[in-house]
């Protein structure tokens, strides 16, 4: 029962670690993103990163053995990965749009106002019932957006 214990513990704990990482490196897409674009169409630049990330996914679910037949998915699944991916799309479209014109430092915290948008949806959408506590953190985030944004 112990190990039982202790593995919930890290499984409770251990998408952490991984939205850390996600940090990290949604942070270093910005820097990159940004000395990257100069002297290229944003889009182009868009075109190249998404090419890119279909050969280094496709090379890691291969390498580590994850492969399946995607036509055995459900139409369900199918619709929802194919909505996620044009609001991917779409959302590095603006992105790299948004950092060629702007500063990294704002432009980037603005699109973090997504996690604002995400406890919004998930309690529209998904009936997830965030606490007060959580409620204020998530004001806070768009607090410090709107401070990041628009400073003077």
């Amino acid at each position: 029962m112990q190990n039982n214990v202790g593995e919930v513990m890290v499984y409770s704990v251990g998408w952490l670690y991984w939205a850390l990482l996600s940090a990290v490196f949604a942070a270093l897409t910005a820097i990159f993103a940004k000395v990257g674009i100069q002297g290229v169409d944003s889009d182009l630049a868009t075109l190249i990163r998404t090419a890119i990330i279909i050969v280094v996914l496709s090379a890691f679910v291969a390498y580590t053995g994850k492969w399946a037949n995607p036509f055995e998915l459900s139409p369900k699944t199918w619709l929802f990965l194919g909505l996620s991916g044009l609001a991917t799309g779409a959302s590095w479209v603006c992105y790299f749009r948004a950092l060629k014109i702007g500063d990294a430092s704002k432009v980037a915290p603005v699109d973090k106002l997504s996690l604002v948008l995400v406890a919004l949806f998930a309690f529209t959408f998904l009936g997830e019932r965030p606490s007060l506590r959580e409620w204020s953190g998530i004001a806070m985030v768009a607090g410090g957006v709107l401070l990041l944004a628009f400073k003077r």
